[in-house]
């Protein structure tokens, strides 16, 4: 997997973001939380990846996009080494849900914690299959 976050891996599709909040399940990492939903796509990526602040807790959009652009940012350096050996694909959607402005190193140490609770969470699940 490369470390690129190209058009096709950008969670677009509203009917899809609609089932994904309506009947996926989610893992938490404060101040972030990942909402997933195991899917099946066109193409051969194996996830596809939304981000999304509060417009409540950040009122201006200046803020709203830097947070936006710090996930996007570590979620395309981190999947590589997280996502390689998973073989279902899902849509997910990361929501920074803190009060306060981040900086990059957080986000990564929380976001790399995020993953892995999400990694054990499918293993468990697949074991109980």
């Amino acid at each position: 997997m490369k470390f690129t976050y190209n058009k096709n891996e950008k969670l677009k599709s509203k009917k899809l973001i609609g089932q994904l909040f309506s009947e996926g399940q989610s893992v938490s990492a404060y101040p972030l939380r990942l909402v997933y939903l195991p899917t099946s796509f066109d193409t051969p990526i194996t996830t596809q990846t939304g981000v999304s602040v509060s417009k409540r807790q950040f009122k201006t959009a200046v803020e709203r996009n830097r947070i936006k652009r710090l996930l996007r940012e570590v979620y395309r350096l981190n999947k590589a080494s997280y996502f390689n050996n998973i073989s279902t694909q899902y849509a997910f959607m990361i929501l920074y849900i803190g009060k306060d402005k981040p900086t990059l190193s957080q986000i990564e140490n929380r976001m790399q914690h995020l993953f892995n609770k999400f990694l054990n969470k499918v293993s468990e699940t697949e074991n109980e299959s």
